[in-house]
């Protein structure tokens, strides 16, 4: 007889010493993070604690952090600010249309990127931002992009702190200049708004490359 729907479905749970095992570590280490609120409590059946598979991957994170060389005082820090985050649902509106590819990260990846950056502080502000979002254990960042040109910007010595800060600035121009192209189309009473976008990207890269050459190019020596 084939097993009921539920039954196939119903998340895998654990005894502490099954999920220690799992996990690769003992279970005084267990005791040891649940006491420090490194992973969340369990569910109670009486006497007995039951862990899931959200148990089981926040431990993963943790020895994945270890390994990376953060302290066990940082993890905790960092698991609080990451508790706190908008979930993804929020952050992508919902599931509406974007020219911006997701990407889905560990937080250890996340800190295969930028290292020893990844500090709360720098969570907390990618957070506010909208850059990071939750799902489950997973983070979520809206923009491959935005992520690669961040994580290039880090490894050309700028620290993230300034790269976030440069970012909230950045989000303000963006905002204003789409505001400025929005406005343009009602008022001229445009007839296909989505034409919009490709021509006022040109406008604004053009610009943009422009302004660079302005502030990059070598000024010539003043003549005596």
């Amino acid at each position: 007889m084939e097993p009921d729907r539920a039954e196939r479905t119903a998340p895998r749970e654990y005894r502490a010493e099954e999920l220690a095992g799992a996990a690769g570590i003992t279970a005084r280490t267990l005791r040891f993070y649940r006491e420090r609120g490194l992973i969340p409590p369990p569910r109670r059946e009486g006497r007995i604690a039951w862990y899931d598979e959200h148990h089981l991957a926040r431990l993963r994170t943790i020895a994945a952090l270890l390994e990376r060389g953060h302290t066990l005082n940082g993890i905790a820090d960092l698991a609080a600010a990451f508790d706190s985050g908008r979930d993804v649902g929020e952050v992508l509106g919902l599931g509406e249309p974007t020219e911006e590819e997701p990407v889905r990260l560990t937080p250890g990846e996340l800190a295969d990127h930028f290292g020893d950056q990844v500090t709360p502080e720098n969570l907390a502000a990618a957070l506010d931002l909208g850059y990071l979002a939750t799902d489950g254990e997973e983070i979520v960042h809206v923009s491959r992009r935005l992520l690669d040109v961040s994580a290039a910007l880090v490894r050309e010595g700028v620290p993230l702190a300034a790269v976030l800060a440069a970012a909230g600035r950045v989000r303000e121009h963006a905002d204003a200049l789409a505001a400025l192209f929005t406005d343009l189309l009602r008022d001229h009473q445009a007839a296909d708004p989505e034409r919009l976008r490709p021509l006022a990207k040109s406008v604004v890269d053009a610009e943009f490359s422009m302004a660079l050459d302005r502030r990059l190019r070598p000024r010539p020596d003043p003549q005596v």
